[in-house]
């Protein structure tokens, strides 16, 4: 599976989320509010659907520009899961710097209005309406994650592959680095859990660095794994080594 894939039901042409518990990345850690604050949430709205009706999804991801977001490319797929440059839902709308997603206050809500894909790597550019000017960007790394790395990971995802729902508070958790693909990583849980790993809806969450004197630097976000929780080894999509391209659209 597409680890944070959308899972949802569709009744009557109308796609709703499934019931279950409102948490995120299985036995992760609720991040302390005002943390991690260019963690951003994706909720889709009407994404048409092959045959006919529409279906609602959700996915993670960061800022990484003041306009412009970084998630997963199979985020933006039509109904044919083809992946592509445009919001496929009738709305797309990035929560940005929100923690705690039921108190409704803090932070911004824009529309999603154009898509880039990565040709290399399940990884999408999402440009929002207009520019966050109070929320810090996550730097994107150049530097290649290396065996041994650990990388936190923060998500709005669900706490299982059961009957998953989106989260409703900002999750985290440490991944260690096992291998290096040409666009994958390899990694597995480390912390709180060996199990602490990437569910539905955290598609798109950023694999972050946290060096001990510098800012946190982006290397790449979730795309595939085993469903969750697990204690397998997780297919997260570099960003390190198409850093170029995504600069190269975000100063543009």
């Amino acid at each position: 599976m597409l680890a944070g894939a959308a899972t949802v039901v569709v009744a009557a042409g109308i796609a709703m989320f499934g019931i279950g518990p409102a948490n995120a990345i299985a036995n992760g850690e609720a991040v302390q509010d005002g943390k991690y604050r260019f963690s951003v949430k994706l909720t889709m709205t009407g994404i048409p659907v092959l045959g006919g009706g529409t279906r609602n999804s959700a996915c993670s991801g960061a800022l990484i520009a003041p306009d412009w977001v970084v998630t997963a490319g199979h985020c933006f797929r039509d109904e044919n899961s083809v992946r592509v440059e445009r919001p496929v839902a009738a709305s797309t709308v990035a929560t940005v710097g929100r923690t705690d997603l039921t108190t409704g206050t803090g932070g911004h809500d824009l529309e999603i209005v154009a898509v880039r894909q990565s040709a290399t790597a399940d990884v999408a550019l999402a440009q929002l309406a207009s520019p966050i000017t109070d929320i810090k960007p996550l730097k994107v790394s150049k530097r290649a994650p290396e065996a041994g790395d650990v990388l936190r990971l923060t998500g709005y995802g669900s706490l299982t592959s059961t009957n998953p729902v989106p989260a409703t508070h900002l999750q985290t958790g440490q991944l260690e680095v096992e291998s290096l693909q040409e666009s994958t990583l390899g990694v597995r849980g480390l912390a709180p859990q060996a199990d602490t790993t990437p569910c539905p809806y955290d598609s798109g969450g950023p694999f972050f660095r946290e060096p001990r004197w510098r800012g946190p630097e982006l290397v790449a976000v979730v795309s595939n794994g085993p469903s969750c929780p697990h204690t397998e080894i997780e297919s997260p999509a570099r960003t390190d080594n198409i850093a170029d391209w995504i600069l190269d659209i975000v100063n543009a």
